[in-house]
């Protein structure tokens, strides 16, 4: 081969290398992420496990006390393992996947070492928005659902209802009316909540330290409330998904599981005890892997979310069944 080919030939495969060589612009290709446009989205460890008696929450809308007040026993013992958790109207995610009419998801707030982004599980791709309207108004003052559910109403009279959501819930507000709050919502433009459900926040930093007893006070409105596995609102709470969400509702953000939440706040010794720290129970007599959180509430006493059983109750530490299972307590409060 004379030298002449030799170089259009090196020239050629040059040439080849830029046109079929990836494109990258150098910048990190941007997170795709929406909004939560259902009462309470709930999470699976996989896409399409549901079971028939499973639609009420897969739905658009969502109807949770349907799907809930429909299951026996066994039919919530089956969730275990097939949930990992829920998120709230209006909660922002990452999606991370996407799986026919399934997309895997990052509900943002939900802390865990599992993603960095948040709490991930599997979710209907219908059950989300865009949100981008609702995502301009993310400055503006904020109606935190502060009963154990409100109903959003398309005008501001008792006879329009549009959809039941949970306690602490997060909408922004346009603007307050005499006894109601407009505000919007991730799909469904402006919409109003009845004022005597919500506590109306100024700003992200608005909201006063609480204290152990406010936090256990918000807990007691929802005693006799049925247990849910991987349940994060006022229609089921498990364990950690109680702690967790009485905490969130209180201004202060704690890990989403009771494993980690049993590594992080500030150690408590048990003759110490206060109102509002969290009690963790381990398997092996204490000694094992943490599996049950419950939140003190004095004189010995606990209130827990303990599990498909049963429902949200107090009970003496010593003679709830977990007694000999204590693993020590953890304290939030600054």
């Amino acid at each position: 081969m004379n030298k002449q080919k030799k170089w259009s030939l090196a020239f050629l495969s040059i040439v080849l290398m830029f046109i079929f060589a990836p494109q990258t612009t150098g910048a990190k290709e941007k997170e795709q992420t929406a909004y939560v446009n259902v009462s309470v989205a709930t999470l699976w460890t996989e896409p399409n496990l549901l079971r028939e008696l499973d639609a009420p929450s897969a739905s658009v809308p969502a109807d949770l006390r349907q799907w809930t007040s429909n299951m026996a026993y066994q039919d919530k013992l089956w969730l275990v393992g097939n949930l990992e958790t829920q998120a709230l109207y209006g909660t922002k995610v990452t999606i991370l996947e996407e799986e026919g009419k399934w997309v895997k998801v990052a509900a943002h707030n939900q802390p865990t070492p599992r993603n960095e982004l948040g709490y991930p599980g599997w979710m209907p791709k219908a059950q989300l928005a865009d949100g981008k309207a609702f995502e301009k108004m993310s400055e503006r003052s904020t109606a935190l659902v502060t009963a154990p559910t409100a109903w959003v109403y398309n005008a501001p009279r008792q006879t329009a209802k549009q959809m039941e959501i949970s306690f602490n819930t997060r909408l922004p507000i346009l603007k307050t009316h005499k006894d109601w709050v407009l505000v919007m919502t991730p799909a469904d433009g402006a919409k109003w909540l009845n004022k005597q459900d919500v506590t109306i926040l100024e700003d992200n930093e608005s909201m006063p330290a609480p204290t152990g007893q406010q936090i256990v006070d918000s807990g007691k409105q929802f005693l006799g409330l049925p247990y849910l596995w991987a349940g994060m609102s006022g229609f089921g709470f498990d364990c950690s998904g109680f702690t967790y969400t009485m905490y969130h509702a209180n201004g202060i953000t704690i890990p989403r599981d009771s494993s980690v939440q049993a590594k992080n706040g500030l150690p408590v010794e048990r003759e110490n005890l206060q109102a509002g720290d969290l009690l963790f129970f381990a398997y092996e007599e204490g000694k094992g892997r943490v599996h049950h959180v419950g939140m003190y509430v004095g004189e010995g006493k606990m209130i827990h979310s303990p599990n498909s059983s049963t429902h949200v109750r107090i009970d003496v530490i010593d003679e709830s069944g977990y007694g000999n299972e204590y693993a020590g307590a953890r304290r939030y409060i600054k």
